[in-house]
């Protein structure tokens, strides 16, 4: 028996067919089978050790930077207190003594408190005063250059000063 090309071609695109219909069939019936997906992960045991040595390193990571959080925070309450706001002014106390060898120096924490310290000098004698500062005032009655120098050091903190040099 013989068949013409028209015929075979059609009989080999059949069979083709087929085949491609089995091999979908194959598949589709392979994926309904019980699969490993439905029920839990097993793993490895070298795995499972890994894994559990890594949750372990982040929970003591974790617990290090809550740590740090708070030794960072005291040391911003600690910074805060101290003195950071610094102010120098010279001047002549009297007109017949040259030099500015007067002065008032402000020394302040980030919140104006601190001391203001004034050292007059005159031909016989020097007389030193130190108040204290609070908020950026005093309870003592402050002279012109006090109240200034206070003003320039809240105006200016410590490391700007620094940088300015």
């Amino acid at each position: 028996m013989t068949f013409s090309d028209h015929i075979l071609t059609l009989l080999v695109l059949l069979a083709l067919g087929l085949a491609v219909l089995g091999v979908v069939f194959a598949i589709a019936g392979g994926s309904r089978r019980p699969s490993q997906a439905s029920g839990p992960i097993r793993l490895d045991d070298r795995l499972r050790v890994l894994l559990e040595g890594q949750a372990g390193q982040i929970q003591r990571l974790e617990r290090a930077v809550r740590a740090l959080y708070g030794t960072a925070k005291k040391q911003e309450a600690l910074i805060g207190s101290t003195v950071r706001h610094v102010a120098l002014l010279r001047y002549d106390a009297f007109e017949d003594v040259g030099g500015r060898l007067s002065f008032s120096c402000a020394l302040l924490d980030d919140h104006g408190n601190g001391v203001v310290i004034t050292s007059i000098n005159g031909r016989q004698e020097t007389r030193v005063y130190a108040k204290s500062v609070t908020r950026g005032a005093s309870s003592y009655n402050l002279s012109t250059e006090e109240t200034e120098a206070i003003r320039q050091a809240l105006e200016n903190p410590l490391q700007e000063a620094v940088k300015a040099r």
